[in-house]
This record gives structure tokens, C-alpha cells and sequence, in this order.
């Protein structure tokens, strides 16, 4: 038998939810500064993560591709920003 969630668990659940988007976006920010300090085989885990986050926000997968290509972190900040820009935040 399932147990029941509380009404603050609901809106918690609810909130995250409705700003999921936001909260991928902000993580992905993380994910630049992390990449201009990562080396070898954990720097490729980064950009792993990049384009599944990146996916996940429904960027093209040519851009993602170029991005992740491209191995600069600079690039990857410029579409945080516009997606984040195109979220009003």
C-alpha cells in the first residue's frame, strides 16, 4: 500500500517539477566551471554530462555535437546563458 504525501511534500514535488527546466540550466552552469578545471578523463565525464543535460533541454543535437566538439567551455556557457535568457531568468 502506497503511503500518502503530506500537502508540503506535494508542493514540493509540484515546484520542482514546474522549474525543472530552470534547475537543469543551473546545474549545467555548474557543470562550465567544473569543465575549465577538469583534466583527462574526468574533463570527458563533464562533457558526458553537458550533453545529457543539454538533451534534456531540448538543445539540437548538431549543437550539442559542436559544443561537445569543440572541448571549450566557453561555448557551453554562451547557450547556458541564451537558454536560461529564453527562460526569463
Amino acid at each position: 500500500m502506497a503511503k500518502k504525501r503530506t500537502a508540503y511534500q506535494q508542493q514540493v514535488i509540484r515546484n520542482y517539477y514546474r522549474h525543472r527546466d530552470t534547475i537543469a540550466a543551473q546545474r549545467l552552469g555548474e557543470l562550465v566551471t567544473d569543465l575549465y578545471l577538469a583534466e583527462g578523463k574526468a574533463r570527458q565525464r563533464l562533457w558526458q554530462r553537458a550533453a545529457a543535460a543539454l538533451e534534456s533541454l531540448e538543445v539540437s543535437k548538431n549543437q550539442i555535437d559542436h559544443i561537445v566538439q569543440s572541448d571549450d567551455p566557453e561555448l557551453l556557457a554562451h547557450q547556458v546563458q541564451q537558454i536560461l535568457q529564453e527562460q526569463g531568468g
